[in-house]
């Protein structure tokens, strides 16, 4: 089992770099094949990939889809993910303010699901316009 440890400058490095990660909606998302981006669309368009474009965050997006109810608690992912509760807690909340993942309390504990309508407007920006050959 590994163990990660986060120094004060990264902790300040990671919230720096949160405060950038904006809602994924319909405004974010425009179609990249369809015509060319203008910077600002650019810009919201990569600040939902980053959303998505880290390693855990992909793990975690998909161990919750895999289980029953396609939900899962923090306690449940730290443990297969091999990092910490602090840092698992953190990309689930970066993924919830994203708007990827809904969270419900429920005594203690809070349960993360799916919310699918992000993850296909990011998909639907990386579609062709016409059907390619």
């Amino acid at each position: 089992m590994t163990v990660d440890i986060l120094t004060e400058a990264s902790t300040r490095v990671n919230m720096l770099s949160m405060r950038l990660i904006q809602q994924i909606d319909e405004r974010c998302c425009p179609p990249v094949l369809w015509s060319a981006l203008d910077e600002a669309d650019a810009d919201r368009l990569a600040g939902a990939l980053r959303v998505v474009a880290d390693p855990a965050r992909l793990r975690l997006l998909s161990m919750i889809a895999a289980r029953p109810g396609a939900e899962s608690c923090v306690c449940e992912l730290t443990e297969p993910l091999g990092l910490s509760q602090p840092t698992v807690s953190h990309h689930l909340r970066v993924l919830h303010e994203a708007g990827v993942l809904d969270r419900e309390k429920r005594g203690r504990w809070v349960f993360y699901r799916l919310n699918p309508e992000p993850l296909r407007l990011l998909r639907s920006a990386l579609e062709p316009s016409v059907a390619v050959a």
